[in-house]
């Protein structure tokens, strides 16, 4: 699930540290948290697949999955 913008909720666009509203034109922070313990995720990019993991237990979590802590910088 892609984040969304807390003020005018249309998805975000992924940035390389955050990510951006293109309606808003306002710039957040993005951390992916795990939808089960809901902490921070590990992030693991290779060969341009980004992929999730939870170190508190619960493995591979898929980016469907993933749940959007969203706050402006």
């Amino acid at each position: 699930m892609q984040p969304v913008c807390p003020e005018c909720g249309n998805e975000l666009v992924q940035t390389g540290n955050g990510a951006h509203c293109e309606h808003c034109q306002r710039d957040f922070t993005a951390q992916a948290r795990c939808p089960d313990c809901h902490q921070p995720l590990e992030v693991l990019k290779a060969c341009g697949a980004v992929d999730y993991f939870c170190q508190h237990g619960h493995g591979l979590i898929s980016k469907k999955r993933v749940e959007w802590a969203v706050s402006a910088r």
